[in-house]
């Protein structure tokens, strides 16, 4: 994927206001299993973030041993983008925002 091609999809998502629009954009780019997926990945990154265990990840979100790995992997080596969105949806929960 080219830099620009990924410049254009982040912008297309920043400029959406609601909920609603994400929902139906995401709706339109993505089939059921894929939207799955990410909804399963960052289900395990939460479970991952409260400090459970693989097995206890797996019997909740159902996700295999590989993925919750991967995600793993990805919250102790990767950009940081889950600690982000953990981080600042913590902070709208508690009301900080």
């Amino acid at each position: 994927m080219k830099h620009d091609d990924m410049t254009r999809l982040l912008d297309a998502i920043l400029c959406l206001k609601t909920k609603e629009e994400l929902e139906c954009f995401f709706d339109d780019l993505c089939t059921i299993q894929e939207i799955n997926a990410m909804v399963q990945r960052f289900d395990v990154a939460l479970q991952l973030d409260k400090g459970l265990t693989y097995s206890q990840i797996a019997g909740v979100t159902h996700a295999s041993t590989a993925t919750i790995s991967r995600v793993n992997r990805s919250l102790v080596y990767g950009a940081e983008g889950y600690k982000l969105a953990i981080e600042r949806m913590r902070k709208t929960e508690k009301g900080d925002e």
